[in-house]
């Protein structure tokens, strides 16, 4: 019974045997033998380590976490360490019922996230000054990225014309990424002193930080009306927390402002994950990247949240996107936001003012000890200049004492406060630069911060902000809202694509332990030995699971994966004087973030066409290959199909793609359907991304956080993504995608948990789990609901499209229907409409036992026999259970009930759920008056 896999897959022995002859299969090999085509199958076992148990891998884990040391961190650069309340780590990070959750599109049966979520958005536009935020992005860095993009959609800028200026007191990080977002597309960054800037050279927008990197707190309104006269944008990269005391950049001429909540109660984690934020002004909430959450009504006329301008996302754009986020880093959010609840304005303003006051206090010790700072006014912050002879000495002594300060250049050392630090620290502090060892009186001082950047506007003024101080009043609201939200824990979340699979507890334990959560990015790399060791380990597992050469952990989502990808494969025709290959092939059948990175990545997105089963068209391919051979650079491919079958003729498409010069890159979304029975690798694809939220068991987190690695083939490995300020990547890498070398870090320990427990026999196990149940499911549902596209032999990979079209003109009944209906059986729907209209897509995983299945696949029976009664006429067309659903506890408990059906039959359609029920917290959202009547911060009280 140690066993992990027992653990992890679902089914028993017994019941495997019982799917297989169901399907008509003696036993498992036989049945693999006719769904994965042989001439991809891979020979032998992954070379792996044998498999630990639970007990075992986290004994593994805790030895590498001790290698691991914890210095004090000064070092700043927009990461800061901070206290998270254990009533949030406890029932948010630590807690299955929010970290097993999807993204919300069932927007019914996430109305709790979607609630934390609006009051992320408050408090971000409240903090900045700006009246539209997203529900998170990924890091600065990025955000700022997306910033930049957002400002040359918004000036209709080619970015030929003009620049984009970028103040060199960001943080070097964010520089970086803007570099690497720039240069595809063209753009000219203008690196430089903001003051002296002369407008000579034309741009788009502008880019500052507040306070800078180096600490200053500077007066931005000035510079910001000559970006607006000079026909720019002008974004502002604040710290979240010094807008307590700063003014706001809304009210000093920003048009966005971009940052992290990252000091907002989430651990530092060598990198991540974090949410990082981005608001603007009313005016462009159309061209806002990533989600968007937004209050509309449902059914009954009461408040609802749902996603909203959900059909306008930026990569439903596809080739025109200006971005490919599809997602948000929810789980990061939803702790920041619970962290401005649980401490209120007033208490963020006492943290602030305290972390303030350490800092300036500091300052004022260290220029009685004969020092100059950089800045009279700062808020954090303090860099002080010293001798080039004296910083080393200076450095080693705090790194000796378990104190890490930033060294900027060899004259200036900077030292950043955060709410761990004490007053005591100070005196420590001082010591390093008291050469002289003469004794001095600390004075503590209360502001650095001058009068006219004061803030003195109101913040976070809603009662969500102001109601629930006490422990009991915040243990009880977060209870309330993960009460509305269906999670993992509730029952099977079989939505294609997506591989929502088990998220064992033991591989979720080390993300809170201090040794990995309270490791700056930028750390003297000698204090993560521990980490090492694990990325080492994992990059060689993932190396060896799909056959590839390198891999680079840096993407810290599957977006991030793609774009790296196509940068990795762009370098390499620059590298052989091809520079010109600009044609990125791509099937119509992909999810609109790989057109959207292509656009990105500055290919000229072509689409090939797909035959009547789904597959890519050879044909179209070659005639389209041929068409473009001078300048194809690339074809995107997902494998297996996002029609959910193993194409026959992946080497062949391959093949295709290299004749005339192409490299393929393969969308890893699907690999749970190949991990120990081929190898990517070794079939023809060149770059890969993967999903480790997917396949490799870290949590979805409500739709975030993500990794997204690449694995290469050994001539483009020299090209994977360095970093600026840490050596990683190839000796010709692209320059960094994301703002930490290694993306979110710490949630590495999760995929590397799960590999270790598994080993190559239970990956393999998992793998074929995963096809039988998927195939079990197809059969299961096939004479209920027709299988879109099966295989050569009937069997579909490791999840299927079920057609409901048909329904519609027989009873009136939308796939919607169907979809809103199943939480009334209490379960979540599979993925809706996509790829193809009108349909579902079901992935049950191998974590899902047989029973769970049945009693999914019996919820849709009876939903088909309840579309019957439409048809047959039973049922009225427009007032029946199908198009009511859901059903509320509010509704059925009304004296009032005009429909033709029973309350027994609307809330109990099978009889099990007399007994455990997950009530749909309101009725359908109407999504219509929601984008009509764009509301996206918190309502007042009055409202609910």
């Amino acid at each position: 019974m140690d066993d992990f896999r027992r653990r992890h897959v679902g089914p028993s022995s017994k019941e495997v045997q019982e799917m297989l002859a169901f399907l008509g299969y003696k036993d498992m090999a036989a049945f693999i033998d006719s769904v994965v085509p042989v001439g991809i199958r891979m020979d032998g076992e992954l070379q792996l380590p044998p498999a630990l148990s639970e007990h075992e891998v986290l004994k593994d884990l805790r030895d590498l976490a001790n290698k691991n040391k914890v210095n004090k961190s000064f070092i700043g650069m927009g990461y800061s360490d901070c206290i998270t309340p254990p009533v949030i780590q406890r029932n948010i990070l630590e807690n299955p019922g929010w970290y097993t959750q999807y993204t919300p599109y069932q927007a019914e049966i996430a109305q709790g996230r979607l609630e934390a979520l609006l009051n992320f958005q408050t408090m971000i536009s409240d903090l900045t000054g700006l009246p539209m935020s997203n529900a998170s992005l990924l890091d600065e860095g990025t955000a700022a990225a997306e910033a930049m993009h957002m400002c040359l959609a918004l000036t209709d800028d080619d970015g030929g014309g003009r620049g984009f200026f970028v103040s060199e007191r960001c943080h070097p990080q964010t520089i970086e990424v803007l570099r690497t977002r720039a240069e595809p597309l063209g753009i000219k960054l203008i690196i430089g002193d903001h003051a002296g800037f002369d407008f000579k050279e034309k741009i788009f927008g502008a880019l500052v930080q507040y306070p800078c990197t180096d600490g200053a707190v500077l007066d931005y309104a000035p510079f910001a009306a000559k970006v607006k006269a000079a026909g720019g944008l002008f974004v502002v990269a604040a710290d979240l927390l010094s807008l307590s005391l700063l003014k706001a950049p809304g009210e000093f001429g920003a048009d966005i402002a971009v940052g992290s909540a990252q000091r907002f109660g989430v651990p530092l984690g060598y990198g991540g994950p974090h949410a990082a934020y981005l608001s603007t002004k009313d005016e462009y909430k159309r061209q806002i990247p990533g989600r968007l959450v937004g209050v509309s009504i449902d059914a009954t006329g009461a408040p609802a949240l749902r996603l909203a301008l959900q059909t306008r996302e930026q990569h439903i754009r596809r080739g025109k996107a200006t971005s490919n986020i599809c997602t948000a880093q929810v789980l990061l959010a939803v702790m920041a936001s619970m962290y401005g609840v649980y401490h209120g304005p007033r208490g963020l303003k006492r943290i602030a003012e305290t972390i303030h006051g350490l800092a300036a206090t500091f300052a004022e010790g260290v220029k009685e000890l004969g020092f100059e700072i950089i800045a009279p006014e700062f808020f954090d912050t303090v860099t002080v200049m010293v001798k080039p002879g004296d910083a080393p000495v200076i450095l080693e002594n705090g790194y000796k004492a378990g104190m890490n300060l930033r060294l900027i250049d060899e004259n200036k050392i900077s030292v950043a406060f955060d709410e761990t630090k004490t007053f005591s620290d100070i005196g420590q502090l001082l010591g390093f630069f008291n050469f002289k060892s003469e004794k001095i009186e600390l004075v503590k001082k209360t502001s650095a911060i001058p009068e006219s950047l004061s803030r003195k506007s109101a913040y976070m003024t809603h009662p969500v902000f102001n109601t629930h101080h006490s422990e009991t009043e915040m243990l009880r609201y977060m209870q309330r809202l993960q009460g509305k939200d269906l999670s993992l824990t509730t029952s099977m979340i079989p939505l294609g694509s997506c591989t929502m699979k088990l998220n064992a507890t033991a591989e979720m334990f080390p993300v809170t332990w201090p040794e990995f959560g309270k490791i700056h990015p930028f750390a003297p790399q000698d204090q993560a030995e521990g980490y090492r060791i694990l990325i080492t380990r994992l990059e060689n597992w993932l190396a060896e699971i799909t056959g590839f050469d390198g891999i680079s952990l840096q993407p810290n989502a599957g977006s991030q994966g793609e774009y790296a990808g196509l940068l990795v494969i762009r370098a390499y025709h620059k590298s052989r004087g091809e520079g010109h290959r600009n044609v990125c092939l791509i099937p119509t059948s992909a999810h609109g973030t790989n057109p959207a990175t292509a656009a990105m990545a500055n290919m000229q997105v072509v689409p090939v066409e797909c035959d009547k089963d789904g597959n890519v068209s050879l044909d179209d391919l070659r005639a389209k290959a041929e068409t473009h051979a001078a300048n194809l650079a690339a074809l995107m491919v997902t494998y297996p199909s996002t029609h959910g079958v193993f194409e026959e003729e992946i080497e062949s498409i391959c093949e295709i793609t290299h004749k005339y010069g192409g490299q393929v890159y393969m969308d890893g979304a699907n690999m749970n359907a190949q991990v120990g029975l081929c190898r990517p690798g070794e079939f023809g694809p060149d770059v890969c991304h993967l999903n480790l939220h997917k396949t490799f068991c870290i949590p979805h987190g409500g739709g975030g956080p993500g990794m997204g690695p690449i694995g290469v083939k050994s001539h483009l490995k020299a090209f994977l993504p360095s970093h600026g300020l840490v050596k990683t990547g190839g000796d010709k890498g692209v320059t960094a995608v994301s703002a930490a070398p290694w993306g979110s870090a710490s949630i590495l320990p999760i995929s590397y948990a799960y590999i270790a427990m598994m080993g190559a026999g239970g990956l393999r196990e998992a793998t074929e789990v995963a096809i039988l149940n998927a195939n079990y499911m197809a059969a299961k549902l096939d004479k209920h609901f027709p299988v879109l596209f099966k295989g050569k032999k009937g069997l579909v990979a490791h999840e299927c499209i079920i057609d409901l079209r048909g329904l519609k003109a027989a009873s009136g009944v939308e796939v919607v229907d169907v979809a809103k209906r199943l939480m009334d059986y209490g379960f979540h729907a599979p993925t809706v409409s996509w790829p193809v209209a009108g349909t579902m897509m079901i992935e049950p995983t191998e974590s899902e036992g047989k029973k769970e299945m049945d009693r999914y696949c019996d919820a849709l029976i009876g939903i088909r026999e309840e579309a019957r009664e439409i048809e047959s006429g039973l049922q009225d067309k427009t007032n029946n259970v199908l198009k009511n659903a859901p059903h509320t506890a509010v509704a059925v408990a009304s004296s009032i009930w005009d429909h033709g059906y029973s309350r027994e039959k609307a809330v109990f359609p099978v009889d099990g759920l007399k007994t455990s029920k997950f009530w749909p917290p309101v009725a359908r959202i109407n999504d219509p008056h929601g984008d009509r009547n764009l509301i996206c911060s918190c309502p007042p009280m009055s409202s609910y």
